[in-house]
């Protein structure tokens, strides 16, 4: 029975969608936080320049490749995994084996240790192509559950109980750190350990969807071998896009902010620590913050997006972007490399949501995984040309990274450029 409120949840979602349904939906991004929150935000990262790369001139730009690596690979796989979904009308398989290979690629970080370069590099791909298929896959359920006026709405939820999930990790992962550093264990002790508790986290929290979700999709074709007919659907999808310029257009766009995210969330506390002078446990408060303000940017720009527009909403989380930038390159005290860093996890929250439900407002109901696929793309293309710009950029500048940091201010004014340009009302009607 539909809710008597009709601003309630139940009054969001697409009638032959329960509510139970959006929260096993909305509770993998609480599973997957815990991956690029302790892995790729706050822990793992610090620990691959510092200790594993024995903060060699390299270390941060090997980082940066191992990352960037991953991407190219999601960028081939994504849409064909999105294109294959559709033709099966099956994304469930696809999203399980995209979910082991995360978990297990990060429950295998336990075993690096100084000098382990190369297969910490491995393990990390893995690790962040199975994060990045899955992420590409679980979105495109997004427009199938939810009314086209409530996407943004329903997104920021997803993404606010995604920084929760990152937060609980987090916390978890924060207070075996303590605990060990009262005893006088190093990081080669508390690293993996953090590790194991991110690995065991993604998978428990990530069965709910596992149980719940349906697929709300028919199949496509049904005759043919799939790969076959996956490249074909993309293929087609490709030429067809020209009839959605106004998605393309933003796909375009996502391409350029979200590399200025990635340079955020795959080196914020490579910068705290080497542009700040923090230490470990530092890095892990100061992200600990930004979650929190992430996740309220997130929750409360779902509902300022349905308000004001998505161009809009998405435009001014740009500009928050911008702001944050010059506040971290002038930053010379901590109290004020908080609060740039804050800023950062309110615009991450808000730009974030609002992309995705963009993406599934102007996605073509019968193509929606692999737009999403497509948009899987963006990101991961935008997350090879974020943190390889900026590891170039400390490598020729002799590890300066508030010159790294400044240069990121680039992608968010072409972001901004680009945005402004897209047609939300027209991109819907050529949708439908």
């Amino acid at each position: 029975m539909p809710d008597a409120n009709p601003h309630g949840l139940r009054a969001l979602l697409q009638p032959d969608v329960q509510r139970r349904e959006f929260w096993s939906w909305a509770f993998y991004d609480f599973a997957n936080s815990s991956y690029t929150t302790v892995v790729s935000t706050a822990v793992f990262n610090a620990y691959f320049v510092a200790t594993v790369a024995g903060n060699a001139p390299w270390a941060t730009f090997a980082w940066t490749l191992a990352i960037s690596f991953a991407a190219a690979v999601v960028m081939v796989l994504g849409p064909l995994a999105g294109a294959a979904a559709d033709v099966r009308g099956r994304k469930r398989p696809f999203l399980y084996a995209s979910t082991l290979a995360c978990v297990f690629g990060t429950a295998g970080l336990c075993f690096v240790g100084t000098g382990d370069v190369t297969l910490a590099m491995i393990l990390v791909v893995v690790s962040a192509i199975g994060f990045g298929l899955g992420e590409g896959l679980i979105a495109a359920w997004l427009p199938l559950l939810g009314r086209p006026q409530a996407l943004g709405r329903l997104s920021g939820f997803g993404w606010s109980l995604g920084y929760g999930g990152g937060l609980l990790a987090l916390g978890l992962c924060i207070a075996y750190v303590q605990s060990a550093q009262a005893r006088d264990l190093g990081a080669n002790h508390f690293v993996p350990v953090c590790m194991a508790i991110t690995a065991a986290f993604f998978l428990l929290a990530a069965l709910p969807s596992f149980v719940l979700l349906k697929e709300h999709a028919a199949p496509q074709a049904s005759d043919g071998h799939l790969l076959q007919l996956a490249f074909g659907r993309l293929r087609q999808t490709l030429i067809d896009s020209s009839a959605w310029p106004d998605l393309r257009r933003l796909l375009i766009a996502i391409v350029g902010y979200q590399a200025g995210v990635a340079v955020v969330v795959a080196l914020a506390a490579v910068y705290a620590q080497q542009a700040m002078g923090f230490d470990t446990a530092d890095t892990l408060q100061l992200i600990f913050a930004v979650n929190v303000t992430a996740a309220l940017g997130a929750l409360s720009f779902g509902w300022v997006q349905d308000r004001i527009g998505h161009r809009r909403a998405l435009m001014l989380s740009l500009w928050l972007w911008l702001g944050m930038v010059l506040l971290a390159f002038f930053a010379t005290d901590r109290a004020m490399f908080w609060v740039a860093a804050n800023l950062a996890g309110l615009a991450m929250g808000a730009s974030q949501s609002a992309g995705r439900a963009l993406v599934g407002f102007l996605a073509p109901r019968a193509r929606v995984a692999e737009c999403f696929g497509l948009w899987s793309l963006a990101v991961r293309l935008a997350t090879v040309i974020g943190p390889v710009s900026y590891g170039l950029v400390t490598w020729v500048f002799s590890g300066n990274h508030r010159a790294a940091m400044l240069f990121t201010g680039v992608f968010f004014v072409f972001g901004l450029i680009v945005v402004r340009g897209v047609d939300v009302e027209r991109g819907r009607r050529l949708a439908e």
